[in-house]
């Protein structure tokens, strides 16, 4: 006999390494990859904005610390999201 319980969608989630390697290779893609869209395409925007200010010389600063939080960032990001999948799934 049919089981009459319905089957709960599977839980995906986010793999903090992948989301890591995409903000390795493009600011704000591990945000995106997260799920968090408005984030990531604000990462987007303020990495461009800090590339353009190497014209001068301040973007060799702000570059590379935007470039180092993004990839914190998306990583720490996926593991927060994991814990509020899994708190709900129980």
């Amino acid at each position: 006999m049919e089981s009459l319980m319905s089957e709960q969608p599977p839980i995906f989630y986010k793999n903090p390494s992948v989301a890591l390697v995409l903000s390795f290779f493009w600011t704000g893609l591990g945000q995106i990859y997260n799920g968090q869209i408005l984030k990531g395409v604000i990462f987007i925007v303020i990495y461009a904005l800090s590339w353009s200010l190497m014209l001068i010389a301040v973007g060799f600063i702000t570059t590379p610390i935007l470039w180092i939080w993004g990839m914190v960032d998306a990583s720490n990001s996926a593991k927060k999201i994991n814990q509020k999948l899994a708190a709900a799934g129980q």
